[in-house]
């Protein structure tokens, strides 16, 4: 059995290929997917603000509306693991929150507008109902540089 890093570096992989589909579409590479307790993929997504013309349509957003359709009427993810490129965003991580779960796995840091500890820190706030486990940094670089030479090309 793989030890938990090595899980979550191998759906860290599978959002990272999604992430790479965001830049078809002129949009940041960003990749999100969603698992069950079982470890079955039940939702997945990439960035598509341009492409859909919808500004809430973060990578985590697609993912986490995935899931809660393939769990039909109920739309809770306890015991699902979120695992996206980048740390999310005010946004994503309030969505993230609200829908209940369980764990959080991203890869590069955001210093700009990171909501998992960069810049606010929404997942850890005492004051709300459910705080998801975090591990963050997981491929890092790897997320980064993905991030980095896009925007190197729309500079």
């Amino acid at each position: 059995m793989d030890s938990p890093l090595a899980y979550d570096e191998g759906l860290m992989g599978r959002a990272l290929t999604l992430a790479s589909r965001a830049v078809e579409t002129g949009d940041v590479p960003v990749g999100a997917v969603v698992v069950d307790a079982d470890g079955t993929v039940i939702g997945e997504g990439w960035n598509a603000r341009e492409r859909d013309g919808d500004p809430t349509a973060h990578a985590e957003v697609i993912a986490l509306r995935a899931a809660a359709a393939a769990r039909g009427e109920e739309w809770r993810l306890d015991g699902c693991t979120l695992v996206v490129t980048l740390e999310p965003c005010t946004m994503c991580a309030g969505a993230l929150v609200l829908a209940r779960v369980s764990r959080l796995v991203f890869g590069a840091y955001d210093e700009k507008a990171g909501a998992v500890g960069s810049l606010w820190d929404v997942v850890r706030d005492r004051r709300l109902n459910h705080r998801p486990e975090v591990r963050g940094g997981v491929r890092a670089e790897e997320a980064a540089a993905q991030l980095l030479a896009f925007f190197a090309d729309h500079r």
